[in-house]
């Protein structure tokens, strides 16, 4: 996909929307995580440094088109400046009088924050009237939020109608780290997949299955496709009515010369606590009272090979019950393995989605990876190979 970037923009001078994701975790006002700040401080920086006027547009948890006083994106005004270690202006509304009146006082270089999208049902809706309101405070728009690009909304797609649009340098750096996994990868690809339910990665296992080389299953989600071979997995989490979905899926990797890679032996415990008794048994000895959480050197050792052998590798969840020790000793040995072939050269790696991050910061491999993304849905969506709109409309 060929996508307009800041390097196409002339920004000097000019009002600058920009869709950031501003949607932090904060607890009794203060916000507790800055991951998602700090990531679009470079598209802020290169717009503000270029004589731009900065006009941050934000949605902020989920008010559905209402005023909610502790849905306000005020109090995240002072994290950004604190960031960016330049003020940032608030203005409680993101159109009408109130937004015009504060972007008119803006001088070039300017950072200003406007109010909650959500605020308003046409942002959700994408009414292209509301659209129409965000478009009048900006002469272009950039859009720097990947993780709401599944999204058709005023703010990601419909102003893009209205304004000159560009990719944001973290919306940049997503597309083009994308694109070098799964759209023009080096191969083998590798997708190391986990999580607890096949049922909420049905779309995503069906189209990896055509694009990677490998794919290892891991997490809850394995046991359904051990189930569905004929192992009894005890009181593991197993979606038995799955065994079907399990069975079309690994047929169709086969179809498409796709290596499924599950467990070749299971870490059991009898109940789901830190550090409980538990055993390592093989794949056939797996007690019918116990439940498995995780897997074991044998399976490690596999998935290591694999890891040895891909190119490209891609990461969307953990092969084991990761927040709880001793189940995460898979997890934390794969990343670990992953990162320190990515940072010898030998493996581009781009990971994300779900627990992934947490993951593999559990893991101390988040900051090795070639990329990892903060997005959930949007990055699920792209593994899934929908289009996203937000993306779609920024193709130049």
């Amino acid at each position: 996909m060929s996508f307009k970037t800041l390097n196409d923009a002339e920004l000097s001078g000019k009002r600058v929307l920009v869709r950031v994701d501003l949607n932090v975790p904060t607890k009794d006002g203060k916000v507790t995580d800055t991951t998602r700040i700090e990531r679009v401080l470079p598209t802020i920086r290169e717009i503000s440094k270029a004589g731009g006027k900065v006009i941050l547009l934000a949605h902020f948890g989920r008010p559905k088109g209402k005023v909610v006083a502790d849905m306000s994106l005020a109090p995240v005004a002072g994290p950004v400046a604190e960031l960016l270690g330049e003020p940032v202006a608030f203005a409680s509304d993101c159109t009408g009088d109130l937004a015009k009146a504060a972007v008119d006082a803006m001088a070039d270089g300017d950072v200003l924050l406007l109010e909650n999208t959500r605020f308003y049902a046409g942002e959700e809706k994408n009414d292209p009237e509301f659209a129409k309101a965000l478009a009048a405070n900006g002469d272009m728009f950039v859009n720097d939020a990947f993780s709401a690009a599944h999204r058709a909304h005023g703010s990601t797609e419909g102003i893009t109608k209205l304004l000159p649009s560009y990719a944001g340098r973290t919306m940049q750096a997503e597309l083009e780290a994308l694109g070098a996994a799964l759209s023009t990868p080096q191969r083998p690809v590798l997708a190391v997949v986990g999580g607890a339910k096949v049922s909420s990665k049905i779309d995503l296992l069906e189209n990896l299955v055509s694009k990677v080389d490998i794919l290892v299953i891991g997490g809850g989600m394995a046991n359904t496709f051990m189930a569905a071979k004929g192992v009894n997995v005890g009181k593991s989490l197993c979606e038995h009515d799955l065994a079907d979905t399990a069975n079309r899926i690994m047929a169709a990797a086969e179809k498409a010369n796709c290596e499924i890679v599950l467990p070749a032996d299971a870490v059991v415990a009898w109940e789901f606590a830190a550090n409980t008794k538990n055993e390592t048994v093989a794949l056939d000895a797996i007690p019918s009272d116990a439940m498995m959480l995780d897997v074991g050197a044998a399976s490690i050792e596999v998935v290591k090979q694999k890891i040895d052998e891909a190119k490209t590798l891609v990461w969307n969840g953990p092969l084991g019950a990761f927040e709880i020790a001793p189940f995460d000793k898979a997890t934390v040995a794969a990343a670990q393995h992953a990162a320190e072939r990515t940072k010898s050269g030998d493996l581009k790696t781009v990971a994300g989605g779900g627990d992934t991050v947490a993951a593999l910061n559990h893991a101390g491999a988040a900051d090795d990876f070639s990329y990892v993304s903060t997005a959930g849905g949007a990055f699920l969506e792209w593994l899934e190979g929908k289009e996203l709109p937000g993306v779609v409309a920024l193709e130049a």
